[in-house]
């Protein structure tokens, strides 16, 4: 089992990065830690409140082979969180693999963990231009790059974004990830069923609602 991490922020976008937790969770049963600088409620920018499940503080960088960095609308609030910058910076020249999208590459150009490394993000480029700490040089303008333990991606590609991260890591998601058409599909294989031991459970389960 691999251990992953989201980080939480405010104005956080959960729809950049759905496709690849359900993935590690629903498909590959791995579970994730949600890790804030404080232990109080984030806001996402579909407007969902989510709770962290650790701060910053109960947490060591090392602890995870993967930290996932969802984009943000606002990234301000998170790029002048000192401490999340520091826990971000405690994952240089570690094997912790980073993966960020959308706008979040400017909060690893900031931490360090870009310097050197060919990236692309979803920010505005006047940022760039803005922040002396990001390097323009190594921007690349593609859907996602990858660049030793980093993983990049805009936010429009999220599904290549999270197809990145699972190859990264050795997971068989078949070839045509999350993008099945139903008109390819039977009334058949358009029937679902448990398996006897799942409807079993499934029975047991109940009586504890119809008891």
């Amino acid at each position: 089992m691999k251990r992953y991490a989201v980080i939480l922020y405010p104005d956080f976008s959960l729809q950049e990065i759905t496709c690849l937790t359900s993935a590690l969770t629903i498909w590959f049963g791995e579970t994730i830690d949600f890790i804030s600088s404080e232990n109080r409620e984030y806001r996402s920018e579909e407007g969902l409140r989510v709770l962290p499940t650790k701060t910053i503080d109960e947490a060591r960088i090392t602890d995870y082979d993967c930290v996932i960095l969802p984009g943000t609308i606002n990234p301000l609030p998170a790029l002048f969180d000192i401490k999340l910058i520091e826990f971000l910076k405690s994952g240089l020249n570690t094997d912790v693999v980073f993966a960020a999208i959308s706008s979040s590459p400017l909060l690893l150009s900031k931490a360090g963990i870009l310097k050197g490394k060919k990236f692309t993000s979803g920010y505005f480029m006047q940022m760039a231009d803005t922040f002396s700490f990001v390097e323009k040089e190594n921007f690349l303008h593609k859907g996602v790059v990858e660049d030793n333990n980093v993983i990049t991606g805009i936010g429009m590609f999220f599904r290549e974004f999270a197809e990145a991260v699972l190859r990264k890591f050795g997971y068989d998601f078949g070839d045509n990830f999350m993008r099945y058409s139903p008109e390819e599909y039977t009334e058949e294989e358009l029937t679902f069923y448990w398996s006897d031991d799942e409807y079993k459970e499934f029975l047991e389960e109940l009586k504890g609602y119809t008891s």
